[in-house]
């Protein structure tokens, strides 16, 4: 087998092998195909892995089935974007269990400079409808190529898809399913028109049915791809509330419209903001102050002197200050991919660089220079 493709998309289809658990194997033995070819004795000591895990690894049928599914990709001309992949979402990458493999076909840019996930009710009313549109009308008017994140559901999910498109920006749905079929189905047409708008993305093989644990699954690429949620609408309990609460734990920005008190559709964007996880907004505006999207800040030359005098040897020092003034205020993770440096490795850094009066940090995990 020549087609790294086939190890890669047969390492999904281990038996008792998620993600955190393929990341250690990749860790271990360096790349898929080597995962294959080990030794079971010796993949059994890998942390996670045991000896049923191991001889799952050498099932034969998990390689023929990561053959059937590589003609079926081939055949419906879908992407398989895998983790170590250069073009694979620098945001999603950064989260612990992100997935190993995705299956992607349409046109977006998944690095996009600014990213949105939009999430809230199936159970919608006007005025999150409104909202939905609002929302997005307002930011397609400051950033023309923003992506906007959802999940092709009923209600909040297909509103924020179709203003998108109305609007004119880019929009990907993560599905719980294969990208054999369309679900629900009413939504093909949409589906279809965000192909050359956007794309349609999961990390689900074909064949695979929308069961409900698979939304849960998802919610978690649509929280990681993203710079921040926004949530439209949410009952007391809701997948929406979920994919909050995953963004929050990654430590992306969470945000909510408030609702009435005595309002049901509203108690869930109530509760995040009473909980202190998601910041309060009522139009676009609020959104980009609080991302610090709207700096039109221009730097000097003196920055450029000071890092010279500061860290005359130190290029990657020198480096990452001549990015921040460049850009002249920017998040870390947009700092982490143009400087090609992960951030567990960045962020001492930059510590570093505010201890010596340089930067300064601005909430959201952004910096600017001083």
């Amino acid at each position: 087998m020549s087609d790294k493709r086939i190890y890669q998309i047969g390492l999904t289809m281990i038996n008792g092998v998620g993600d955190i658990i393929a990341r250690q194997l990749l860790q271990a033995v360096g790349d898929a195909e080597a995962v294959f070819a080990e030794k079971a004795q010796w993949l059994e000591r890998i942390q996670g892995v045991g000896h049923k895990i191991a001889e799952e690894i050498k099932n034969p049928q998990v390689l023929i089935q990561a053959e059937k599914e590589l003609s079926f990709i081939e055949k419906s001309k879908i992407k398989c974007c895998f983790l170590t992949d250069e073009d694979y979402p620098y945001r999603l990458r950064e989260c612990e269990d992100a997935p190993i493999l995705f299956y992607f076909k349409g046109e977006a840019n998944l690095n996009a400079n600014h990213i949105i996930s939009i999430v809230g009710t199936r159970n919608a009313t006007d005025y999150g409808y409104s909202l939905s549109e609002l929302l997005i009308k307002e930011l397609s008017q400051n950033f023309p190529d923003m992506l906007i994140i959802s999940g092709l559901a009923y209600g909040i999910d297909i509103s924020a898809h179709r203003n998108a498109l109305k609007y004119g920006l880019p929009t990907v749905a993560v599905l719980a399913h294969g990208l054999d079929r369309i679900y629900p189905p009413s939504h093909r047409s949409t589906a279809v028109d965000m192909l050359d708008h956007g794309g349609l993305l999961t990390d689900f093989p074909s064949g695979t049915d929308p069961d409900k644990q698979n939304f849960i699954r998802r919610n978690r690429i649509v929280a990681g791809l993203s710079d921040a949620t926004i949530v439209i609408e949410s009952a007391e309990k809701g997948g929406s509330l979920i994919t909050a609460d995953i963004a929050f734990s990654y430590g992306r920005d969470v945000y909510c419209f408030p609702g009435r008190i005595d309002d049901n559709h509203s108690k869930g964007c109530n509760n995040l903001i009473k909980t202190n996880k998601a910041g309060l907004i009522t139009s676009a505006a609020d959104v980009i102050s609080a991302m610090r999207w709207n700096s039109d800040m221009k730097t000097s030359g003196k920055t450029s002197v000071q890092t010279e005098m500061f860290f005359p040897e130190n290029t990657q020092l020198s480096q990452i200050v001549l990015l921040i003034e460049k850009n002249g205020e920017i998040e870390i993770n947009e700092l982490s991919l143009l400087a090609k440096v992960p951030i567990h490795q960045l962020s001492p850094l930059l510590f570093e660089l505010e201890m010596n009066g340089i930067i300064k940090t601005l909430p959201g995990n952004v910096y600017k220079i001083i």
